[in-house]
C-alpha cells in the first residue's frame, strides 16, 4: 500500500515538473518571438530609409547625438557614413581647400628668347608645322594654360594664292605667340576668284568674321609674307593703335617714312571703330596703309611702335602677285581720307560669305568680295 501511494506521488511530481518545462519553454518562446521582432522591425526601418518611395513616414537613425557616439544598445544596425544628411556628415565640418587662382599673364613672359634666326630655304610642310605645335587646337586657336591673358587677339591674315608663305608664317609665328602667353586665333581671309587684290577689304572682313566666331577686343593685321626677328615684340593690343613691322629687311631695317604703317598693325575694337576700320575703295597695290594711318591721327590717336632692335621683321622674297598690280588712284584717295572715312568703312563694308573651314593650325574663310568700279576716262 505504502509503496503504491509513493508511486502515485512521484507521477503527480512528475506531471508538474513536465508542466513547468512546458510552461518555461512556452514563456521563452514568446520572449524570443518578441525580441526577433524588434529586430526585424529595426531592419525595415533602415531598408526603408534607403528606398526612395518611404510610406512609413520620416526615417529615424538610432544614433547618440549627445555621447558623440553610436547608441550602444544597437550597434550594428546603423546607417551609413553616405545615408546621413549633409549636415551629420563628418566631412561636413571639414575645410575644404580653396582652388588656386589663376594668375594674370606677366607684362614680360619668362619663356622669351630675344632675337631669332629666320630662314626659308628648309623644306616646310603643314604636317611637321602641326607635329610642332600640339597644343594649338582646331581653328588655330591657343590659350595660355598656367596664366589669365588680358586680351583675346585675332590675327587677320588677308590671303590669295600664297600657301608656301603660309606654312612658313605658321611654322615661326605659333611657337612665338605661345612664348608670348597670348591667348589668340589665326584667321585666313581668302579672296576667290582673280579680280584684282584688295588688302584692306579683306582686313575689313577679317574682323567681323573673326567676332562671330569669339568676342576678340584685340585685332592684330598682318601680311602673310613678314615674320618677326625677335619675340620681345608682343603681338597684343596698346593704349595707341600699333605698327609692328618698322624694321624690315628690303627697307634696311629702318621705317621707310614717318607715316609708313604697313606689314603688321594692330588695333583694339575700340581703336578700329574709332576709325570705322578700313577703306574699302583701295583695289590692287599699295595706299591702303597711308590711308589707315591718316584715319587714326585724324582721330586724335597717335601710333605706337616698339623700339627699332625689336620690330625687325624678314620678308619671304617673291614675285609681284598678279591682279595686285599698284593702284594708280592712290595719291588722290589718301589725300581725300578726312572725307572719304566717314563713308568708307566697316560701316560700308558688303561681302559674300562663301565657306569658313577649321584647319588644326588656323581658320580659312573664303569670300567674294566684288570687283572694283570701272576707272574714269582721261580727258
Amino acid at each position: 500500500m505504502s509503496r503504491l501511494m509513493l508511486g502515485r506521488t512521484l507521477e503527480r511530481v512528475c506531471k508538474v515538473v513536465l508542466l513547468l518545462c512546458l510552461i518555461h519553454f512556452l514563456i521563452m518562446m514568446i520572449l524570443y518571438f518578441d525580441v526577433y521582432s524588434q529586430r526585424f522591425d529595426i531592419f525595415s526601418r533602415f531598408n526603408n530609409g534607403r528606398g526612395t518611395n518611404n510610406s512609413r513616414g520620416p526615417h529615424h537613425y538610432y544614433y547618440n547625438y549627445s555621447s558623440g557616439r553610436p547608441n550602444a544598445t544597437f550597434p550594428s544596425y546603423l546607417p551609413a557614413i553616405d545615408q546621413l544628411p549633409p549636415s551629420a556628415r563628418p566631412e561636413a565640418n571639414r575645410t575644404r581647400p580653396t582652388p588656386k587662382p589663376v594668375l594674370p599673364c606677366p607684362e614680360a613672359p619668362p619663356g622669351l628668347v630675344g632675337r631669332l634666326l629666320i630662314e626659308f630655304s628648309s623644306q616646310m610642310t603643314m604636317e611637321k608645322v602641326q607635329r610642332e605645335n600640339p597644343s594649338v587646337t582646331d581653328g588655330g586657336r591657343y590659350t595660355p594654360p598656367d596664366c589669365r591673358p588680358k586680351q583675346k587677339v585675332a590675327i587677320i591674315i588677308p590671303f590669295r594664292h600664297r600657301d608656301h608663305h603660309l606654312k612658313f608664317w605658321l611654322h615661326y609665328l605659333h611657337p612665338i605667340l605661345r612664348r608670348q602667353k597670348i591667348d589668340y586665333g589665326v584667321y585666313i581671309i581668302n579672296q576667290l576668284g582673280e579680280d584684282t587684290f584688295n588688302r584692306a577689304k579683306l582686313l575689313n572682313v577679317g574682323y567681323t568674321e573673326a567676332l562671330r566666331d569669339t568676342e576678340y577686343d584685340c585685332f592684330i593685321f598682318s601680311d602673310v609674307d613678314l615674320i618677326p626677328m625677335d619675340d620681345r615684340n608682343l603681338y597684343h593690343c596698346y593704349d595707341q593703335p600699333r605698327h609692328f613691322a618698322i624694321a624690315m629687311d628690303k627697307f634696311g631695317f629702318r621705317l621707310p617714312y614717318a607715316g609708313y604703317f604697313g606689314g603688321v598693325s594692330g588695333l583694339s575694337r575700340k581703336q578700329f571703330l574709332k576709325i570705322n576700320g578700313f577703306p574699302n575703295e583701295y583695289w590692287g597695290w599699295g595706299g591702303e596703309d597711308d590711308d589707315i594711318y591718316n584715319r587714326i591721327t585724324l582721330n586724335g590717336m597717335k601710333v605706337s611702335r616698339p623700339d627699332v632692335r625689336i620690330g625687325r621683321y624678314r620678308m619671304i622674297k617673291h614675285e609681284r602677285d598678279k591682279h595686285n598690280e599698284p593702284n594708280p588712284q592712290r595719291f588722290n584717295k589718301i589725300q581725300n581720307t578726312k572725307n572719304t572715312m566717314r563713308k568708307d568703312g566697316i560701316s560700308s563694308l558688303t561681302y559674300r560669305l562663301v565657306s569658313v573651314k577649321k584647319y588644326p593650325l588656323y581658320t580659312n574663310i573664303s569670300v567674294e568680295i566684288g570687283k572694283p568700279p570701272p576707272r574714269p576716262n582721261r580727258g
